[in-house]
């Protein structure tokens, strides 16, 4: 069973505490355009759900009908602790890996773009995670753990990892040396140099120590947060896409088998032309780091907030529809992305007018498709409140 799905309002109600707790004690640890787009992130993962083809299921039907060595019984609570354990070591190997290769690298980096250090970062997730992320599982398919159970150790290992994403809390005690914590998982996220890439374990940190990549945080040397070679937007597209585009440049630098191989396994950042774009390699000065923090008016903000409560709407509500239709999904999924796209240019403190009409025309047309070909009241409906919610907010951002 997932339990993510379920865990969700919880996550959105820590989220809102942790906002609250950071007022009061006069230490907030949030930015509305930061958090914002970490959240459109999170949405961007779900919805993405309708473009997956079941691949990776396939394999794993597969492997676990015809090849499994033997079959453990889920009935038992020792496959349930084992299967969670194993998850967790190859879970510290498929993460340790996303940063050290760049093919895996370019889906896990937006997961580390967010700035910012709070409980809206650990919701901020890579909507091309499932191309390749399950190739590191197929080991314990293959040593005989159920499905069932595999889903659920892994939901359960997702959910542990989302309270560790604040500066609330301080170090732990004992409980650091066996375990994650908001402390040592500060320190995988910062972008120091006596922190960057290390910390990978998911549950356990003992992996790291057995592996010679753990680092405690210091009391003199505060965490700074994102990524080298920023990518500079709140732009959701953006943030998925850059390393893809960084890799398919590398590919055509040299049109040779070699090249091909040599870019698709190369380390982090590495490139043929020899630069180090992208990669942990690049040389960072805490000193000169400037944060991504555009201003923009208070009309923008609103906007910005608005369009973030009606994707979360759409993401919760209407993608959660199981029996939506295929053709009803990918409406959807472009005037979301689309939506997504022109609210963080507007937090970039971009003027796109231009683009904001297209949007409409983008609404407009998914109207009339559902209207003519596929008759669906409550979709139709809520994209036709959306247009006129967006037509009532033009005059304001002409102001803006």
């Amino acid at each position: 069973m997932d339990y993510v799905e379920i865990a969700v309002p919880f996550f959105l109600l820590a989220l809102i505490l942790e906002l609250a707790y950071g007022k009061f004690i006069n230490n907030n640890t949030y930015r509305l355009n930061d958090t914002i787009s970490s959240l459109f992130m999170g949405s961007l993962r779900g919805t993405s759900g309708i473009l997956k083809i079941g691949f990776s299921g396939y394999i794993y039907y597969q492997i676990e009908t015809h090849f499994a060595l033997w079959r453990m019984d889920s009935d038992l609570w020792v496959t349930w602790i084992f299967a969670f354990i194993a998850y967790d070591f190859f879970y510290y190997w498929f993460h340790r890996i996303s940063h050290e290769r760049q093919i895996f690298w370019a889906s896990h980096v937006a997961h580390h773009q967010s700035e910012e250090y709070n409980l809206s970062t650990a919701l901020r997730q890579t909507g091309t995670g499932f191309f390749i992320s399950w190739i590191f599982y197929i080991p314990l398919f293959l040593i005989g753990v159920p499905s069932y159970v595999m889903v659920s150790v892994a939901s359960i290992n997702l959910i542990y990892q989302f309270w560790v994403h604040s500066r609330h809390i301080p170090k732990l005690g004992w409980y650091e040396l066996f375990f994650v914590t908001p402390s040592n998982h500060r320190v995988h996220h910062a972008q120091n140099d006596i922190y960057i890439d290390k910390n990978y374990g998911g549950v356990f940190i003992v992996w790291d120590r057995l592996f010679s990549t753990f680092k405690e945080e210091q009391d003199d040397q505060e965490c700074i947060y994102g990524i080298r070679g920023a990518i500079k937007t709140f732009d959701p597209v953006k943030a998925n896409i850059h390393i893809y585009q960084k890799i398919l440049k590398d590919l055509t630098f040299s049109i040779s088998f070699k090249n091909f191989y040599n870019v698709l396994t190369a380390k982090t950042g590495w490139s043929p032309n020899g630069s180090t774009e992208g990669s942990s390699k690049e040389k960072f000065n805490h000193e000169e780091f400037e944060k991504h923090d555009p201003v923009v008016p208070l009309s923008t903000k609103l906007y910005a907030l608005i369009q973030f409560l009606c994707m979360t709407y759409a993401a919760v509500v209407l993608f959660a529809d199981k029996n939506m239709d295929y053709d009803h999904g990918i409406v959807l999924l472009c005037v979301v992305i689309f939506s997504m796209y022109c609210t963080a240019k507007w937090l970039d403190a971009e003027k796109i007018l231009k683009l904001e009409y297209f949007k409409l025309g983008i609404i407009t047309i998914g109207l009339c498709y559902l209207y003519t070909f596929s008759p669906e009241v409550l979709l139709f409906n809520v994209l036709l409140t959306y247009l006129f919610l967006n037509i009532a907010f033009l005059p304001f951002l002409k102001r803006a």
